[in-house]
């Protein structure tokens, strides 16, 4: 493309997560002509337009670096974009930053689903700091929950792991519950002395409040090692896991089909074999022609490759594309 240049079956693909945003244009040969890096994508606590302006930093160097002015189609797949409302608000706000001369907004769930398929057909689950379930098929139809926490049904992720591994941590601590390694673990990572002083530390906000994230690995550490609660919050994981999933895939006609369910985002992409072990043998029974696979692909291809569909592109562009991130 050349400079001030829209090009036919162009694409600007975005994906925005919660601590980071990766942009690519792409052109209509599947070819890559520039890409850009930003911040996290975060319109719950900015607001969207605030949000919105983090994503143009990315995509102005990426356009700036293909020689373009904008794209034939902007494919954004974004993180707290949960409900087709909220993803039809953050359309019209990108829209509206003449990127593109059309817009489509997703879920960034669906990013790592497109990106670990041939075809837009199958079903995602991602865990990372939280957990979301997405699934579609070629002719558009898709299966999705609000994913928006409790009041939506959800558990699980990173920050699931972690309130419940607290919880049980501080009851064992204090007599009103069970005994676990996890009250001695806990505090020992943050360099601490009991749970009540991790508790006060965190309360008082000499711990940040993110570094929570960090007690995920210790829960399946402390399983590995045959505690019993730590294993009963990696079962329960893998429980959700496998719910979201075997529940998505019946929605779309795909229980009794070979379909892949793919895994992705950092708890699922860790390879924690007891996770592991347990969502394959819940699958087994509920979906028996699944076929499990975790995806390590940048998810930003998965929304240059849904751009790809809606530009129709031919496969030549996508295999091009694919290459690219190999």
């Amino acid at each position: 493309m050349s400079t001030a240049s829209r090009a036919r079956g162009s694409v600007l693909a975005i994906d925005a997560g919660n601590s980071k945003t990766d942009v690519a244009v792409v052109g209509a040969d599947g070819d890559v002509l520039g890409t850009g890096r930003g911040g996290g994508f975060q319109p719950p606590l900015v607001g969207v337009q605030a949000a919105v302006d983090v994503l143009a930093d990315a995509v102005v160097r990426a356009l700036e670096e293909a020689g373009a002015d904008g794209v034939d189609h902007v494919s954004a797949c974004l993180a707290n974009a949960d409900l087709p409302v909220e993803e039809e608000e953050l359309a019209a706000a990108v829209q509206a930053r003449g990127w593109g001369r059309s817009t489509e907004v997703r879920n960034d769930t669906f990013a790592i689903l497109r990106a670990g398929v041939d075809e837009p057909r199958g079903v995602a689950v991602v865990c990372g700091a939280g957990i979301n379930c997405v699934g579609m098929l070629p002719d558009g139809r898709t299966a999705r929950f609000p994913a928006i926490g409790k009041i939506s049904g959800d558990w699980g992720g990173g920050g699931g792991l972690a309130e419940e591994a607290l919880w049980f941590a501080a009851r064992a601590e204090d007599g009103r519950g069970e005994p676990t390694e996890l009250a001695h673990a806990l505090p020992a990572h943050y360099g601490l002395p009991s749970m009540y002083a991790l508790i006060e530390a965190l309360h008082l906000g000499r711990i940040p409040a993110v570094r929570q994230h960090e007690v995920a690995p210790l829960v399946f550490a402390v399983s590995a090692r045959g505690d019993v609660a730590a294993r009963s919050l990696v079962h329960r994981l893998a429980d959700e896991v496998v719910a979201m999933s075997s529940v998505a895939l019946n929605r779309l006609g795909l229980l009794e089909e070979e379909a892949p369910v793919l895994l992705g985002g950092s708890v699922l992409a860790a390879r924690h074999p007891e996770l592991d072990g347990r969502i394959a043998a819940l699958l087994a029974e509920r979906a028996p022609k699944a076929a499990v696979r975790v995806v390590t692909a940048a998810p930003v291809l998965g929304a240059a490759l849904l751009g790809l569909d809606h530009v129709a592109a031919p496969a030549r562009a996508h295999r091009t594309l694919r290459a690219h991130y190999a």
